[in-house]
């Protein structure tokens, strides 16, 4: 039996946007994503739900979504954007790209989910759960 796809975890990825920036150009510096290893992107929905984002040095990033799900995929840095390929639990058909956010722990920006919800992120020291 086929099972729909669902994009679990992608609404954590979506939450890091902060808008699309348009391209130029001019060479666009790599955005500096150190601050987020060994830390928790949390993004909080309006519900109060939250969803929680872990980026490993080694291009990987495991995720639990505002339901509890958990995903996992890759990431990397392409045209200073953080570009996330969900893998598991289904792999999305797509790479998701969003501008990265400045800052180090305890910066705190809003964004829109893959919904197109409003979210507030937010870079939490340590690696937090639920």
């Amino acid at each position: 039996m086929l099972r729909p796809i669902t994009l679990v975890g992608l609404t954590v990825i979506a939450s890091l946007a902060i808008g699309a920036s348009p391209t130029s150009a001019r060479q666009v510096k790599a955005p500096d994503v150190s601050p987020a290893f060994g830390n928790t992107v949390v993004s909080t929905y309006p519900d109060g739900r939250k969803a929680h984002l872990w980026l490993a040095e080694d291009g990987s990033y495991t995720a639990t979504g505002r339901r509890k799900t958990p995903s996992s995929g890759v990431w990397s840095v392409k045209g200073g954007k953080v570009c996330l390929k969900q893998k598991k639990p289904m792999a999305a058909p797509f790479t998701y790209c969003t501008a990265a956010p400045s800052g180090g722990v305890g910066a705190s920006w809003k964004a829109k989910a893959v919904t197109g919800e409003p979210v507030t992120v937010t870079l939490v020291k340590g690696r937090v759960t639920g």
